[in-house]
């Protein structure tokens, strides 16, 4: 019996994907599991796997082609089972959609060499007429980067300072891959969610001092501890008091749900443009165990090879501005989600203690932007009442998660 192989998502908001290299081509007898044709989104590399065993009897596009999500990507007899090399258990995936660590390019139309990069940078050098063999590329296993073609471009331009390059002609740049999904993403979040913001300030003089201490006692050269698990985790508890913060609308707003699992998010600004990765059942994990998590998964994003299983399913998200500048926001929310903080940078400011006495205090302000239809001003205001308190004296927070 013959039948089409059907496109699966492979990440939120991912509509389309390159064919990157088929491990088989037509006629080849394969086995259930065995991997069948490599794809890259700009967000990720991934692996995909046959779901039967049989014959290929028709591969729908070639090497570099765009195909569609939910669309045929091959057609397989799946009466034909007799194979003459069996797929070992060492060598079978584990999963249906994996990610790849270490994967061959397709070869660029401008030369026969195979060249580490992703769709959108092939498709600025052929619009370019650039040979990418002959750009050096700074990413890991030297993958060639947007930034290493630009840099190409700009080569004849004299520096007029220690980070900057005048530019003296005109260029144009296309709008493609995670800029464009992002683009597009937070349009559509601004025309249908009516934000409001909320700002506050909060004193970190204390939290400060219990990662120094977790730092000492868990940390090392391989291992750090930010302020950002005990935001999380505070977070987290926070929500068990405000589940309504930890909720989604659905498409026609005639239903709203209420999440079990705390899956918060954090802006991270990758190689291949923000990325919001999220850190999965924060409620579950130590603070410990949710650092390890967000080290794995800001590694990755920053790399632009990440599973799309953790861009998927967030609640909750944590834009830290503060870190790069500025100490208030007004971000957008990363629908289908109903609220979003932005964090500032932390500040050594004066302030009153109990006795009057003026002291400096290590002050963060925090920005939060909600969905009115779903939250209101006071809402919001006592969720992050209850979150500040946690994060002023984390001896409580500590003691709830006993």
């Amino acid at each position: 019996m013959k039948t089409d192989f059907i496109l699966p998502d492979i990440g939120e908001g991912i509509i389309e994907c390159e064919v990157i290299e088929w491990k088989v081509k037509e006629g080849d007898l394969i086995k259930e599991d065995q991997i069948v044709v490599d794809v890259s989104t700009d967000k990720a590399i991934v692996e995909i796997p046959s779901m039967h065993s049989g014959r290929v009897t028709k591969l729908y596009y070639g090497a570099g082609d765009i195909a569609k999500v939910h669309s045929p990507l091959y057609a397989i007899d799946i009466n034909d089972v007799q194979t003459s090399e069996p797929v070992s258990e060492e060598t079978k995936p584990d999963l249906k959609l994996e990610l790849v660590k270490q994967q061959p390019i397709a070869k660029d139309p401008l030369d026969n060499t195979k060249v580490l990069t992703t769709p959108a940078v092939r498709k600025l050098a052929r619009q370019n007429d650039l040979d990418l063999s002959k750009i050096s590329g700074s990413g890991k296993r030297g993958r060639v980067l947007k930034e290493d073609v630009l840099r190409h471009l700009d080569k004849p331009l004299a520096p007029i300072g220690p980070t900057l390059v005048a530019v003296v002609q005109d260029r144009r740049e296309p709008i493609v891959g995670v800029r464009k999904i992002m683009a597009r993403h937070l349009s559509d979040s601004v025309s249908s969610i009516p934000h409001f913001t909320f700002v506050d300030e909060i004193d970190v003089t204390e939290l400060i001092k219990l990662r120094a201490s977790l730092k000492v006692r868990y940390g090392n050269d391989d291992f750090k501890i930010t302020l950002m698990p005990l935001l999380m985790k505070a977070l987290s508890l926070s929500l068990l008091a405000f589940p309504i913060i930890n909720s989604r609308v659905d498409s026609d707003f005639s239903e709203l749900t209420y999440l079990a699992s705390h899956n918060i998010g954090m802006a991270v600004d990758g190689k291949t443009g923000l990325l919001v990765p999220n850190v999965k059942d924060v409620q579950q994990r130590s603070i410990v165990e949710i650092a390890q998590e967000i080290g794995r998964l800001t590694g990755a994003a920053r790399s632009g090879i990440i599973s799309p299983a953790d861009l998927k399913g967030g609640t909750l998200t944590v834009s830290n501005i503060g870190a790069i500048g500025g100490i208030s926001a007004a971000p957008i929310i990363n629908k289908p989600e109903v609220a979003i903080v932005a964090l500032g940078k932390i500040q050594g400011l004066p302030r009153f203690d109990s006795n009057g006495q003026l002291v400096e205090r290590q002050i963060m302000t925090v920005s939060w932007s909600g969905d009115h239809r779903v939250i209101d001003g006071a809402t919001i205001a006592r969720f992050n009442n209850h979150w500040k308190a946690y994060l002023e004296t984390p001896d409580t927070m500590m003691a709830n998660m006993i």
